[in-house]
């Protein structure tokens, strides 16, 4: 029977079955690429860029390579870690693991590739921007894995001891994102650099514990200090907002100082406000994963006022 000789519910019956095949492909390839992004450390790729552009303004440097290379140097020692955590995030994150474990070939590739065209470009920069662009991946080593000898049974990885871990993270960090744009551009260190290096680094502290929440179960059952696994969650919820209300204050006074622009002042201050309602959910939601993307996704909020106080001129 053609599809015009058929009764009209049955042809009805027919536009459904298709429609709802159609969305259901649609929203499997949109889940495939979701969990892509997210498990690969792409997504992060575009936050470290907005990141490093942000600080270009915040110190008026002229437009140079550093969002690029940053970019590549977050994929490449994200994914390296990812792949080296594969075994032990299955108890904590099985999905991420076992997207890790199924492409673990070409993320290898496509970190290695990353870096090294990271450090072609840096080369541009000159020896400083090389040094800056080789730093986070020494620091990686050292964070993840077993080059110091075992002490006792204290720890043999610094990403195992308390505190110790999330700085390391958050100082490579904050290196590439404020001292390459400024190796690029070859400007001085100044007061107001100091401020936003400061700014990165404890920012980068609070966003690394977040998901330390979700991680607290598979993180103690191998020896992974963090502050959820040695103060518990509530503890760790009350640490997080005394450190953003840190940032508030010490920010406020370098503005009062004349070490901020009224606009990054006022961008920066509302992504703490942001910040502060991230972290109220930490202990208090199942959907660790979005809460731990939300927090990194901090920098597009602040990016997206910067924009918007300037275009109304402000």
């Amino acid at each position: 029977m053609s599809s015009e000789t058929k009764p009209l519910s049955a042809r009805a019956d027919d536009d459904i079955s298709w429609y709802s095949g159609f969305a259901g492909s649609i929203w499997t390839h949109g889940e495939r690429i979701k969990d892509a992004l997210v498990y690969s450390s792409a997504y992060l790729v575009v936050i470290a860029m907005i990141e490093v552009v942000t600080v270009m303004v915040a110190l008026s440097l002229p437009p140079n390579p550093a969002p690029i290379v940053v970019g590549l140097v977050a994929f490449a020692v994200y994914g390296g870690d990812r792949i080296t955590d594969a075994e032990s995030d299955a108890i904590s994150s099985p999905g991420q693991s076992a997207f890790v474990r199924r492409y673990e070939s070409a993320l290898s590739i496509l970190s290695a590739t990353a870096y090294g065209l990271a450090i072609a470009i840096s080369v541009l920069g000159g020896p400083a921007a090389l040094a800056i662009t080789l730093l986070p991946g020494v620091f990686w080593i050292l964070y993840a894995t077993d080059w110091l000898p075992s002490i006792g049974s204290y720890f043999k990885r610094l990403k195992d001891v308390l505190v110790v871990n999330s700085t390391i993270v958050a100082l490579a960090w904050a290196i590439a994102v404020v001292l390459l744009p400024m190796a690029f551009a070859g400007a001085g260190v100044t007061p107001t650099a100091l401020v936003v290096f400061a700014y990165f680094l404890l920012d980068t502290f609070v966003n690394t514990e977040i998901p330390n929440v979700a991680d607290r179960k598979g993180d103690a059952a191998i020896g992974v200090s963090t502050l959820p696994v040695v103060f518990g969650v509530d503890r760790t919820r009350r640490i997080l907002y005394a450190l953003d209300g840190l940032l508030i204050v010490f920010l406020l006074a370098a503005y009062l100082e004349g070490l901020l622009t009224l606009t990054l002042t006022i961008a920066v201050l509302v992504g703490l406000g942001y910040a502060l309602v991230v972290a109220a959910f930490v202990g208090r939601t199942r959907r660790h994963r979005r809460l731990s993307i939300a927090g990194e996704a901090k920098h597009l909020v602040v990016f997206a006022i910067i924009l918007g106080l300037s275009a109304a001129g402000i």
